[in-house]
């Protein structure tokens, strides 16, 4: 539906204007070639047509009969009557809209242009690199709140879909002000800036930009007044107004006019737009963990399912220690306000968003989560979670573990990928412990160099910083494991590392997990166990912990245990940068208990993954050996021998740290080829 929305904002995809426009912002109209349609009179006609409009996917009948009727006589008969009535509307004798496959219903709009559809494609591709016209297109779209004055009170489930739509659009008209203010001259942007505040009057950033434009201007009397009310407004609701203050005395210490007024102490560092960082501001990524929606729970009545899985990922990402995350008191406070996700985000000034809902089917339990990123509204990951309700509390841990893992390897992902673009010199702490992070998962000895030098930076900028010791542990374990330098140097450098680590903070579980590396490769098989288990212990959602023990177990531990934790690291992370590794673990396990074809089939699937290194492929070609493939095996070899001339046997048996058993094994693979 919609076409290629961000190359073309004013049509969908192809050339010419669309055969019908709908708008679903404002009160619903769609128009054939310029003319507006008479809509139905029916209320529920016109819902059914907008909840297919924005639908992904096909719907089953079944799901849009509890949707729009509540105990209906023939629920059926009366959506078959709606679907009539809107054939009869957008149908055409050559072109039909209405598709019906099965027992499924889908709306078919690729030839349509549709407002909302349009804005929502234009935020998820990338809002950043849209112009300043292509802004005021999109803003000048909003005619009003999502499906205007089209309600269905005794339709529950429309109606929560409804208000979800509406908090959804309110907070994309939000983030097309925030960009389109900072893109344009000073008179236009304070229009922006008014609408922008009438819809998020506690958004913390539209009253910063509001001051900065007033006082450049001069308006210094106007600001002071606009800051007063805005604090007695923020006081009303129990906001805090220190940040508003000191961005105030930030924004005078910047104007030369008034300069002097400004005593040097009210001078904190600023960013372009005027806005006053937090202190340590880049240090954390920061997250507030929305209570999760139950339809069958009046808000009223707390402390469900879903407020216990909303607090269990709260707790299960504190534990990680690497985000800051806002406590359970505050995201419930808000919540209980009807304050919406990602408004909640911009009035707590987060990052992250995290939002979902609930629901109990018969013996099943489905949960719905999102990650949104609150800057520009655009949804980082999202999934439905769905399992068979036969312990609450197991299933409750087990949703939560997966939430919570998913969350954190997402919002790395994305601070990776946001520190390469930035420049080098201008990374903080933070963003060069990311950038780091992006080159150390590349597995190459280059640009391992290169994350040790970003490890190195992050902790010049922040000595205190724990988990860029921790990266730089991993490292010179690469160096060691990988044979890039002298490896008993690296050892050491490996163990002072996450000394370092652990001493800065000894709770952080990647702190114990880069100690548990280290230990392993001074040969002390018992205390890396141990130190890995600690790490689990901090944070049973650590996928790189429960991957670590597998590592450790499968090659003179306890080999079953090894297969438990390496299938525990791929149910928690199953896009992990080190999913090649968690099969390889799997495969030498495998291997110790006899089951090479098994082994093989792992060992393959690792291998096969774009950054796995040459000991995965000496994994491969040995366990395909011992599974009789060898014809694969060689090719394998031959891989393998073009990254590493001369690698053998030898090799592999000084990198890994196998029982005289699973040593034997491997060396019987290497004889067969």
């Amino acid at each position: 539906m919609g076409g290629t929305v961000v190359g073309a904002v004013e049509t969908p995809a192809g050339s010419g204007e669309p055969s019908i426009r709908v708008q679903l912002l404002g009160p619903l109209t769609i128009e054939r070639q310029g003319r507006a349609l008479r809509l139905p009179a029916s209320r529920k006609v016109r819902a059914l047509f907008a909840y297919l409009a924005m639908a992904p996917r096909a719907v089953t009948r079944s799901q849009l009969c509890e949707l729009l009727w509540d105990v209906p006589n023939d629920p059926r008969g009366e959506l078959r009557w709606c679907l009539s009535k809107l054939r009869g509307l957008i149908d055409e004798p050559d072109r039909k809209r209405i598709v019906s496959q099965e027992d499924s219903v889908q709306l078919d709009l690729t030839d349509c242009g549709v407002d909302a559809i349009e804005i929502a494609g234009a935020i998820e591709h990338g809002i950043e690199a849209l112009t300043p016209e292509k802004l005021r297109t999109l803003s000048a779209r909003f005619n009003g709140e999502f499906l205007e004055g089209l309600e269905l009170d005794a339709s529950a489930r429309f109606q929560a879909w409804l208000d979800g739509q509406r908090r959804r659009f309110r907070d994309c008209r939000v983030t097309v002000l925030s960009y389109l203010a900072q893109q344009v001259d000073a008179a236009e942007a304070l229009g922006y800036l008014e609408q922008w505040r009438e819809l998020a009057p506690f958004d913390g950033r539209v009253h910063t930009l509001l001051l900065t434009r007033l006082a450049r201007d001069g308006r210094v009397r106007e600001a002071e007044e606009h800051l007063e009310i805005a604090s007695r407004a923020f006081e009303a609701e129990g906001l805090d107004t220190a940040p508003l203050w000191d961005a105030w005395r930030a924004i005078r210490a910047r104007s030369s006019s008034i300069a002097s007024a400004a005593p040097a102490s009210d001078r904190p560092q600023i960013i372009s737009d005027g806005s006053v960082p937090a202190p340590n501001a880049g240090r954390r990524a920061s997250i507030a963990v929305m209570p999760f929606a139950d339809p069958s729970t009046p808000q009223s009545e707390r402390g469900g399912i879903a407020d216990g899985l909303a607090c269990d990922v709260i707790t299960g990402l504190a534990q990680l220690r690497s985000l800051f995350v806002i406590a359970r008191g505050t995201v419930f406070a808000l919540h209980e306000r009807r304050i919406g996700p990602e408004e909640a985000g911009r009035m707590l000034n987060v990052d992250y968003v995290v939002s979902g809902s609930v629901r109990r089917q018969g013996e099943r339990l489905r949960v719905n989560v999102e990650l949104s990123e609150t800057a520009t509204a655009r949804v980082v990951w999202a999934d439905t979670l769905d399992h068979k309700l036969d312990d609450a509390f197991l299933v409750l841990a087990a949703i939560g573990n997966r939430i919570v893992a998913s969350i954190a390897s997402e919002i790395e992902a994305s601070e990776r990928n946001r520190a390469v673009l930035r420049p080098p010199s201008l990374l903080n702490a933070w963003e060069a412990h990311h950038r780091g992070l992006w080159h150390m998962y590349r597995f190459n000895q280059d640009d391992n160099a290169r994350a040790a030098h970003f490890f190195q930076r992050a902790i010049e900028l922040d000595p205190t910083f724990s988990r860029a010791y921790a990266g730089l542990s991993f490292t010179h374990f690469q160096n060691a494991f990988q044979g890039w330098t002298e490896r008993e140097p690296e050892i050491d450098r490996a163990y002072e590392a996450a000394g370092q680590s652990i001493m800065i903070d000894d709770r952080d579980p990647t702190a114990r997990w880069a100690m548990g590396r280290a230990l392993w490769l001074r040969g002390h098989h018992e205390q890396s166990v141990i130190e890995l288990e600690r790490a689990v212990e901090l944070s049973p959602n650590f996928a790189l912990g429960h991957y670590t023990l597998a590592f450790v177990h499968s090659q003179a531990g306890d080999a079953k245990a090894a297969i438990t934790s390496a299938d525990q690291s791929r149910q928690l992370s199953p896009f992990d940068p080190l999913l090649f590794a968690m099969f390889g673990a799997r495969a030498i396990a495998l291997v110790r208990l006899g089951r090479f074809e098994e082994a093989a089939g792992w060992a393959a699937k690792a291998a096969a993954l774009p950054n796995a290194h040459p000991h995965i492929l000496g994994i491969a070609t040995y366990c395909l050996a011992l599974a009789g493939s060898l014809e694969e095996a060689r090719t394998y070899a031959a891989a393998l021998r073009k990254k590493r001339p001369n690698y053998g046997i030898e090799d592999f048996l000084a990198a890994f740290r196998f029982d005289p058993h699973g040593a034997a094994l491997f060396r019987e693979g290497a004889k067969r080829i």
